[in-house]
């Protein structure tokens, strides 16, 4: 080869190579994003006038989501349709017959949260994004197999994400972190048995539902697998922070889960309308940074955060806010 080829062959070598490291670089910014389910259909159901679980709720989330400027950075994601089936992963048939026949203008709503969330799971899982945030109602964790509404809640979108990344994507160990002001007591009861999910609440065991005992560890295969930490009335941003960082941080290092799932409760926001927490915007940034740093850790970064509580309108949405342009921007 004469100088002149070798200099031609070698440019366009560099060339080559130049354009792969930018096609790389383009896709690893693009994996490096969050998502965002929202949709209009959220804002249909009523449970009653005045009611705290209202779509004012997502209204305010979506004017503050603007206001802020995080809209246009992150990567809106469409509805998954045709999932009534994955209900029966975590429902019983007579629980979806009941709510439809019931709740006949909930049901379709209920159904595209859950619809949103796997969406959301299916862009995490395929690596396409690093991280995404559900503005999603009615919430869900309280949904057990009962026929009817239990505490604002119809599906229990979390745990049907958590069995269909386990289905789907075949990932072995999903967490759960939920910080609402309540107990999940559905979600418990789906995995209480269940080695693969690590379910973690912070919450006020003497609140609605009811349940949350900190002695209910999980049973059989799942023994230890279930943790509940209850906080007292005016808990601050320190006593939550140490109980995850104590409690929480050492059972996932242990655990290695594959996936993160966040049951993101802001009832647990000072001044809420149903809680008695003192946790503020500044303590949901930190909490959403040991969730993200645990991930990164262990799952490539991978979490999927739905919104479940939060019933002061506007502290609910400032917290949305500042939980996502955490997850947006924090780099373990």
């Amino acid at each position: 080869m004469n100088r002149r080829k070798f200099i031609q062959y070698s440019a366009g070598t560099c060339l080559a190579l130049s354009s792969l490291r930018y096609a790389f670089a383009a896709v690893e910014e693009q994996r490096m994003r969050t998502g965002y389910i929202s949709d209009k259909i959220y804002l249909q159901h009523h449970l009653a006038p005045d009611h705290p679980e209202s779509p004012q709720r997502l209204i305010a989330v979506e004017k503050a989501m603007l206001d802020s400027g995080l809209l246009p950075q992150l990567e809106h994601l469409p509805l998954l349709t045709g999932v009534e089936s994955y209900l029966y992963t975590i429902h019983t048939r007579q629980h979806v017959a009941s709510i439809r026949n019931n709740y006949p203008g909930i049901h379709p709503v209920a159904l595209a949260v859950v619809g949103g969330v796997l969406s959301a799971v299916d862009a995490v899982c395929q690596g396409r994004l690093r991280n995404a945030f559900c503005a999603t109602r009615p919430p869900g964790h309280h949904a057990d197999n009962t026929g009817r509404e239990e505490g604002f809640c119809f599906y229990n979108a979390i745990a049907i994400a958590a069995r269909y990344a386990q289905q789907k994507y075949k990932l072995e160990k999903i967490l759960i972190i939920d910080w609402d002001y309540h107990h999940g007591n559905a979600t418990e009861a789906a995995f209480y048995s269940d080695p693969g999910v690590l379910y973690f609440s912070t919450h006020d065991y003497l609140a609605y539902p009811g349940t949350g005992n900190p002695e209910r560890k999980g049973e059989g295969a799942g023994l230890g697998y279930n943790i509940n930490v209850h906080l007292d009335c005016d808990t601050t941003d320190t006593d939550i922070i140490h109980a995850f960082e104590n409690r929480l941080v050492p059972a996932a290092k242990k655990f290695k889960p594959d996936m993160v799932l966040i049951s993101a409760g802001f009832d647990s926001r000072v001044d809420d309308l149903l809680g008695c927490f003192n946790i503020t915007d500044a303590g949901f940034e930190e909490l959403t940074r040991i969730a993200m740093s645990l991930a990164d850790e262990f799952c490539d970064g991978r979490i999927v955060s739905v919104l479940e509580g939060g019933y002061n309108v506007e502290g609910n949405a400032s917290a949305v806010v500042h939980h996502v342009k955490t997850l947006l921007s924090f780099r373990a």
